[in-house]
């Protein structure tokens, strides 16, 4: 059973709802009174983290209506109903209208207990298909897979669109924790290759010489310990995408192996003379400049011109400011579903160091700090946990504002006199910063 759900009872006589609250508290169940179903509707939002056990007879509105206003907010909440003597047809109506079961009184604990079980076990399983719906949903947008409302983000995912699904071979420059593999495994979800392989391979891990039958593969016997035939990543990525991290360490003799397959779109396994046709596109990612490499003969210009179709630059997370509070609360929800947590609320002090942190391994390190968050230990570890160099405050503090004013306004569906509102702001205030950070 999931223990962050809870148990709302909607009860007018004190005793009862003092009974059913000890018995509920004694099994160790989260649980809430109210005396009225005007009070529980109050508390009760569109995703109510658990359900309802009302009595029939209520002052002002009944169970009975309770149920049918619950009901239409989310047809997936359980709601219990508690009869008197004589009841019964009632409240076998009531189960018609979606009532997840009642109970007749008197009643005991243990009635009370079993009933409240099976009904949070049935939100839990609810919650978690529509949380995992929603995360699905989320998966198949750009909007939910590259996050930020920066220009250079939107920028980002306008270019992914349009390049996606072509056969353009494409150059991601980042620098380390930018999120580059995650933008090339979108170019080959969002292509028609994304019936075939993604294959990845990190050019920066591999000892050289692995490197060659690492790739391309080989025969048994090949060499020395090559006890059977291996098929290599650019094989195993036909009709498919192989992605090269860290590309600027290839070797330089397999960098002209390399360029021969994509001239030729054929390969040979070590120790075969069997040419292989592939088609694969080819998506690389470098932290180096590697227009400057291949002009100091650090990388084989011919190399970097085949590659460099496409060129999609991720701009470091301490360039997007406006991105990094969107980024930590994706994170952390994230974090607190995979460790079964409750979401943590953020407090000034962690808010103001992530605005004026200068993130140095970028999205991967304000990942790390969200997911220590999310367990509740400090988000900050103490090295490097100083302001930024160069970060002015008033930089950090426009970039929170920024988040403030966007996260109001989509609140509010971009209505400027609810959002004023809702941030406590005068209206003209609102109106010239919308305009002074160009927000929709």
């Amino acid at each position: 059973m999931n223990t962050s759900l809870t148990v709302l009872i909607v009860e007018d006589d004190p005793h009862v709802l003092l009974g059913c609250q000890q018995a509920l508290s004694l099994e160790d169940i989260p649980c809430q009174g109210v005396g009225s179903a005007e009070e529980a509707l109050a508390l009760i939002g569109d995703d109510f983290a658990g359900i309802v056990v009302s009595d029939i007879r209520l002052p002002g509105i009944d169970g009975l209506e309770l149920l049918n206003r619950l009901k239409a907010r989310d047809p997936s909440l359980p709601v219990v109903l508690i009869t008197g003597h004589g009841d019964i047809s009632m409240a076998v109506g009531a189960m018609r209208s979606g009532a997840y079961d009642f109970m007749e009184k008197p009643f005991s604990p243990e009635r009370l207990v079993d009933v409240v079980r099976r009904a949070l076990e049935q939100r839990g399983l609810a919650r978690e298909v529509s949380s995992l719906r929603r995360q699905l949903a989320s998966r198949s947008t750009l909007e939910g897979r590259i996050i930020g409302r920066s220009p250079a983000m939107a920028h980002l995912r306008e270019l992914i669109a349009n390049v996606a699904d072509t056969s353009a071979n494409v150059l991601i420059e980042g620098e380390t924790g930018t999120g580059k593999e995650l933008v090339a495994r979108c170019l080959h979800d969002f292509s028609r290759r994304q019936a075939h392989p993604f294959v990845a391979l990190n050019c920066g891990g591999l000892p050289e010489n692995l490197f060659e039958s690492e790739i391309f593969g080989h025969e048994a016997n090949a060499f020395t310990g090559a006890g059977k035939r291996r098929i290599g990543k650019i094989e195993h990525a036909n009709g498919g995408t192989l992605f090269l991290d860290e590309v600027e360490s290839m070797p330089m003799n397999l960098q002209i192996k390399l360029l021969r397959v994509l001239q030729e779109r054929t390969l040979e396994r070590l120790g075969s003379n069997q040419s292989i046709e592939v088609d694969c596109r080819v998506i690389a990612a470098t932290k180096a400049d590697l227009d400057e490499l291949s002009r100091s003969n650090g990388f084989r210009s011919d190399l970097y011109y085949r590659l460099n179709v496409v060129t999609l630059e991720l701009p470091p997370l301490r360039e997007r400011r406006e991105d990094i509070l969107q980024l930590f609360e994706h994170f952390l929800e994230q974090s607190a579903l995979r460790f079964d947590r409750e979401i943590p609320p953020l407090d000034n002090q962690t808010l103001s160091r992530l605005m004026s942190h200068d993130w140095p391994g970028n999205v991967r390190e304000l990942r790390n700090v969200a997911e220590r968050y999310a367990l509740g230990l400090p988000a900050f570890k103490k090295a490097g946990a100083q302001p930024a160099a160069g970060v002015g405050f008033a930089e950090a503090v426009e970039a929170f504002e920024r988040n403030l004013l966007s996260d109001a306004l989509a609140r509010n569906n971009g209505n400027l006199s609810q959002a004023s509102l809702d941030l406590g702001m005068a209206k003209t205030t609102l109106f010239d910063k919308v305009k002074k950070y160009g927000l929709n």
